[in-house]
């Protein structure tokens, strides 16, 4: 991969800040994996990340989907399960999945949700599914009452974000194949998540820096003034 991807860094002006149409273009001038590549965004914003006032921390239903199968893990019991079911869940259930989680390792699932009245159990999962980024949260919609919803929004392509130590957010906005048009959609829907997310108590430029890239290629700077 060595000279195809110096083949294509060489086609980005490293400090040059584009505009999202042309900075789509550039992206896929510089796909270069055989595989259909996942494009991602990553956002260095302004806020405090070890001040709980300024946590940035939500989730977004992208229109165009996030071009990959979601596994969905309930935790639920009784009237709840069976809606999670019928929703299309691949997994429900209640104390039988929390074990098969903490004393199996299992972990073939790609998102999880859970009632209000299960999340007393599923806690005890907090040490495992906490630094996955799977701990359900109602900030993020996966702790509800409404598991068919949940279960809907995950399956067409609900992306949840989080800020790191460092101040900085990453996700996925599609599949290089989707082409630019499609991936605008789903850019534009992410950012307005990012905005209604900012906290009341962050000072300054909220967004300070905002780059697109595919799984192997190089990082596309966008100027977040045109954003």
């Amino acid at each position: 991969m060595g000279k195809k991807y110096d083949s294509a860094k060489a086609k980005v002006e490293a400090e040059r800040p584009y505009g999202i149409d042309e900075g789509l273009q550039l992206l896929m001038e510089t796909k270069v994996a055989k595989f259909d590549e996942t494009v991602d965004v990553s956002l260095r914003l302004g806020v405090d990340a070890r001040n709980s006032e300024q946590m940035v921390r939500g989730a977004v239903n992208l229109p165009e989907g996030i071009g990959k199968e979601i596994r969905v893990l309930v935790f639920a019991k009784g009237e709840k399960e069976r809606e999670a079911k019928d929703a299309g869940a691949d997994h429900v259930g209640g104390q039988d999945l929390i074990d098969k989680v903490q004393n199996e390792g299992w972990f073939d699932f790609d998102t999880v949700i859970a009632t209000p009245e299960m999340m007393s159990q599923v806690s005890k999962l907090g040490r495992v599914l906490g630094p996955r980024g799977l701990m359900p949260n109602p900030k993020t919609g996966t702790v509800t009452m409404d598991v068919a919803k949940a279960v809907g929004d995950a399956k067409k392509g609900k992306v949840e974000f989080r800020i790191d130590k460092a101040g900085n957010v990453h996700a996925p906005i599609g599949k290089a194949s989707f082409g630019p048009e499609r991936l605008k959609e789903n850019f534009i829907a992410f950012m307005e998540a990012i905005r209604r997310a900012k906290p009341a108590a962050s000072k300054g430029v909220y967004i300070k820096k905002v780059c697109l890239s595919t799984t192997m290629g190089p990082g596309i700077l966008l100027d977040r003034s045109l954003l």
